[in-house]
């Protein structure tokens, strides 16, 4: 069971991190994060917004859970002007991390996306984003 914030933020990087580590290696920065993105490589812009938080269950308050809601973005940043195949590949790969699975008390809905996003920031890249909701459970 997560019971805080961190926790979730934990639970979504530690599997980004861990995915993007094995071959072919896909550079992440993540909020609040200095980074200079590389000239033409792929790389991954994740940022976690927490929504609703609620009662989930009605137990006195320090043995009961509240369901926080939120969204897990991650911008995919490939080199512009040679097509989507790349683009889409990294996609597959974080829709793969989080499409219906459960972690530590973290339930991940099916993923959406990729949908592309124009003008890129930076521009000089293809840039599409997958989004994925969840529901943590906190206690």
């Amino acid at each position: 069971m997560t019971s805080t914030y961190n926790d979730v933020r934990a639970v979504i990087e530690g599997r980004i991190a861990t995915e993007m580590a094995n071959a072919p290696a896909i550079p992440v920065v993540y909020a609040n994060s200095s980074f200079i993105p590389p000239n033409t490589d792929s790389w991954l812009q994740v940022q976690l917004q927490f929504n609703d938080n609620a009662y989930f269950t009605l137990q006195a308050p320090t043995t009961g859970f509240n369901r926080q809601t939120g969204i897990v973005l991650v911008n995919i940043f490939t080199k512009a002007g040679v097509g989507t195949g790349a683009n889409y590949t990294i996609a597959e790969r974080v829709k793969d991390l989080f499409d219906r699975v459960t972690v530590n008390s973290v339930t991940f809905d099916p993923a959406s996306g990729p949908l592309t996003i124009t003008p890129s920031a930076p521009e000089s890249y293809f840039q599409t984003q997958v989004s994925v909701t969840f529901d943590a459970y906190l206690q």
